[in-house]
């Protein structure tokens, strides 16, 4: 299937990107590529009505995504409405002990789109749930992004980010859509009515 041919996807699911992740010190190497990205998918499915969920990771005290530190806002704003929901997370899969399964199956979703940071941890396990849960999964390479892999003396050398990222995706298996671009994906409404799930999301 050519990337002219695919389906509309009437989820999209942006992963974690926050503040630490994509500006200063310890932003993703070319975040301004992955902030390009993402707010174009972001753009075009309010557009269309699609569901849109942020994952917002919860880090441990200390950590550069600590909650109500500076780098633990979301990068992208937010508009709160019937289709548009943040949800917070403990655990790299955006599932788990979450309110997102229930918001998903809420508005009737059959596909979702899933984006940001990082490829080999928390987009990589909320797309493998996805699939699980039998939903149409899409990874659009240009629209996901990580660190380097860093060298261990003796055993390997770095793996460059986009690298991980790539290998990441394909670990995905062949039922996800890993090789369509961002600008190649179109929405559509999910099937449930907005105002049968209102409230929904935890």
């Amino acid at each position: 299937m050519t990337a002219q041919t695919l389906p509309p996807v009437d989820t999209l699911i942006v992963v974690d990107v926050q503040s630490a992740f994509v500006t200063g010190d310890g932003a993703v190497p070319d975040a301004a590529r992955l902030v390009d990205r993402t707010a174009a998918l972001l753009a075009r499915a309010r557009a269309a009505g699609a569901l849109v969920v942020h994952l917002q990771n919860d880090g441990p005290p200390g950590a550069e995504d600590e909650p109500h530190t500076p780098g633990w806002e979301l990068h992208h704003p937010v508009l709160p409405g019937p289709t548009e929901s943040v949800v917070r997370k403990p655990y790299d899969d955006g599932f788990r002990e979450t309110g997102l399964g229930g918001l998903l199956t809420g508005h009737g979703t059959r596909a979702v789109a899933v984006c940001g940071v990082m490829s080999e941890m928390c987009v990589q396990a909320t797309a493998r749930t996805a699939l699980d849960r039998g939903y149409r999964v899409v990874v659009p390479y240009d629209a996901h992004a990580t660190q380097d892999c860093p060298a261990v003396p003796g055993v390997a050398d770095a793996v460059p980010a986009a690298v991980v990222s790539r290998v990441a995706a394909y670990a995905l298996g062949s039922d996800a859509e890993v090789a369509v671009p961002a600008s190649a994906l179109a929405f559509t409404a999910p099937s449930a009515p907005a105002d049968a799930v209102r409230g929904s999301a935890a």
